[in-house]
């Protein structure tokens, strides 16, 4: 597999201007380890050459020369004859989903920020009752409907062509979720040991399902406020991947939403390579302030993309309930290999959803008022009491991306926070090849007084790590007992 590499042109730019009243290489050589420890450029990913980023930089040869030197004897970077200077994890630094690990259910007096999505909405109830009514009219069958029900394939494909990407329900096949759809995206058009290119940081269980499909994974680095789509398209050409794993839409963590003139750029460079597009749409409908026109689906600049979409954010996680959107060449690979682990999804959740979408195909006006109340609670309540952290505020999705300040870990401070009664994902959980340690995932998700709580809790958490370098005791009626362990529950 050949070496990930990051241009000079990329790399200035994450440098910025050397921060002046220091010498200028440990300026340059700080700079380069954020970038690593971030993730910005991925351990593993060949830095440009010396001369190359001295041109870029338009600084002296000896500053990028002792720069790198620092780099190296700090443990984040290694270079070898013939192969250049390729960006690594000092000794010691934490894997990729290291830290905390929550428990599913989080107990008694808990605030639980691991899972970016809400509570069912007003109408769920009366959906059901409206579906058990209908239910008998399906008894009759066998109820294995394996490419969906048809009255639900061709509500999904109408959303679709209203929004912008005309859609047949002969394109359509019912899923039972988006990670899901992914697996079966990986066993029908995919091989053990093909490289896929996945955005970096990117949703933690697609990257776990990819890698136990066997993929190889290259990571394709974003900034906070999105992609860089000069060297995105770079790096599709140079990977030399099957497949990428994208979320173009209210991205999950950062938020971001690309736009429609970077779609067309990117996916010129999908097809020149020969890679193929799946799109993860689990967020798409959650768009809050609805300011201007969304850009189209990305299959609208692609059409051998497949598309991956769940009801799970856009109504409510308990239905288990999806859909792929492929080409009608396409779609009977991804049945044959659906059928090898699931016959279908429930007739009654298909039910459920089909009048949910009758009635809104995204967020209702009551679901949307509420994130954006709890949104703008956590954003007032993190300005308030936690100025120091960085974060944008997205146009929607469910969550703000929050860069911590300076000499602080992620995974301390979210092992602070559990202790506070808080629970939230650190960044590394997030990443596809380690680092991501001064970023944490805040969903806003929960009633705005919780938020407000919420970040006390945080607050408190940061102020003991900053006075111990770690979490205090938990004291707090209701969290007694030692902190437990488990799989870390992300959605």
């Amino acid at each position: 597999m050949p070496t990930p590499t990051v241009s000079a042109a990329r790399t200035a730019r994450l440098v910025g201007t050397l921060a002046p009243g220091r010498p200028a290489y440990r300026a340059l050589a700080d700079a380069l380890r954020l970038a690593v420890a971030d993730g910005r450029i991925a351990a593993g990913t060949r830095l440009p050459s010396e001369r190359d980023l001295t041109a870029a930089l338009d600084v002296s040869r000896t500053t990028v020369t002792r720069a790198y030197a620092v780099l190296r004897e700090s443990g984040y970077l290694t270079s070898r004859r013939g192969s250049g200077s390729v960006a690594t994890l000092p000794s010691g630094a934490r894997p990729r989903g290291a830290g905390s690990l929550f428990p599913a259910d989080a107990g008694e007096g808990i605030i639980d920020l691991t899972c970016a999505a809400t509570r069912a909405p007003a109408g769920v109830l009366e959906a059901y009752e409206r579906a058990v009514q209908q239910l008998p009219a399906h008894l009759t069958g066998a109820g294995y409907l394996t490419l969906g029900m048809p009255e639900l394939r061709e509500v999904i494909a109408d959303r679709y062509t209203a929004r912008g990407l005309p859609t047949s329900p002969d394109e359509v096949l019912v899923t039972s979720g988006a990670v899901a759809g992914i697996g079966i995206v990986l066993r029908a058009l995919l091989g053990h040991g093909d490289r896929i290119i996945v955005e970096n940081p990117t949703y933690p269980n697609t990257v776990d399902a990819l890698r136990r499909g066997g993929a190889r994974l290259v990571p394709l680095a974003m900034d906070p406020d999105g992609w860089d789509v000069a060297e995105s398209a770079r790096t599709v050409r140079s990977a030399g991947a099957a497949a990428a794993v994208l979320i173009p839409d209210f991205h999950n963590p950062t938020g971001a939403l690309m736009a429609d003139e970077d779609r067309a750029v990117l996916a010129r460079a999908l097809r020149s390579a020969g890679t193929v597009p799946v799109v993860d749409e689990t967020i798409a409908e959650v768009d809050l302030d609805g300011t201007g026109v969304l850009p189209v689906p990305f299959a609208a600049h692609d059409p051998r993309a497949v598309s991956v979409g769940s009801s799970s954010k856009s109504h409510w996680g308990g239905l288990r309930t999806g859909w792929m959107r492929a080409p009608r060449s396409v779609l009977p690979a991804l049945v044959e290999a659906r059928v090898t682990t699931d016959l279908g999804a429930p007739v009654l959740e298909q039910l459920v959803l089909l009048e949910l979408m009758r009635a809104a195909p995204g967020l209702t006006p009551e679901r949307r008022g509420d994130l954006r109340a709890s949104r703008e609670a956590l954003v007032a309540a993190l300005r308030a009491r936690l100025p120091e952290l960085g974060f944008r505020v997205p146009r929607g999705g469910l969550s703000l991306w929050c860069e911590l300040p300076e000499g602080l870990d992620a995974t301390t401070v979210a092992i602070a926070a559990e202790d506070a009664g808080l629970l939230v994902a650190a960044g590394p959980r997030f990443a596809v090849v380690g680092g991501l340690e001064r970023w944490v995932r805040l969903p806003y998700v929960l009633r705005p007084d919780v938020m407000v709580e919420a970040v006390d809790r945080l607050a408190g958490a940061l102020e003991s790590v900053r006075t111990t370098g770690r979490g205090t005791a938990r004291r707090t009626a209701g969290r007694t007992g030692e902190r437990r362990t488990g799989r870390p529950l992300v959605a």
